[in-house]
């Protein structure tokens, strides 16, 4: 059997959140969240692995034929869009959350960029709703065992197979959380 201390885990700004694998929580079952923002008032983060059947064009009517797609970014503020990017300085008030990935920053450059199809898939990603912690919520989540940390990248966020993610990020971690990438989601189906 397998017995992982998730106490080591630390989350920073830039880490991805891993749910543990028999979580029930409908909102970050088997999710990878990108945290972009961890500090001593909260954490924010975007669910990685929750794409949504929408197009941009399907919920804000000014982007008509715009087929940019929108994931789920969690269960708070799910009226509001949010997004990440790899555009930096591209975009004013870009805040950087680790290398070449930030999330933020002035709207109106991003939707004149999307207008002038100046913005391709694999530089931004738009979602519904973020995930959002207290103050030392998320640490006692950890605590708790809710949530493996691991390191994140441009590549993960961007270029990885989406309904894959989960399984594909514990691999990275090793052969222990490989043994539990595998885990069914239901052990009592097994």
């Amino acid at each position: 059997m397998v017995k992982l201390d998730y106490t080591k885990f630390v989350p920073s700004q830039g880490k991805l959140l891993l749910s543990e694998p028999f979580s029930t929580d409908p909102n970050f079952k088997r999710t990878v969240v990108l945290l972009a923002s961890h500090n001593e008032e909260g954490s924010v983060g975007f669910v990685l692995n929750r794409p949504m059947d929408l197009k941009l064009d399907q919920i804000i009517d000014e982007f008509k034929g715009c087929k940019l797609p929108v994931w789920d970014g969690g269960p708070v503020q799910r009226d509001s869009l949010f997004y990440i990017h790899t555009l930096g300085d591209a975009i004013p008030d870009s805040v950087p959350i680790i290398g070449d990935l930030f999330w933020s920053g002035n709207f109106e450059t991003v939707r004149a960029l999307i207008k002038g199809k100046k913005i391709a898939e694999n530089e931004i990603r738009l979602f519904v709703g973020y995930s959002g912690w207290a103050a030392k919520q998320l640490e006692d989540e950890i605590k708790r065992n809710s949530w493996l940390v691991a390191p994140a990248s441009v590549d993960v966020v961007f270029g990885s197979e989406r309904e894959k993610l989960w399984q594909e990020v514990l691999k990275s971690m090793g052969k222990d959380y490989s043994i539990i990438a595998n885990f069914p989601e239901n052990p009592q189906m097994n």
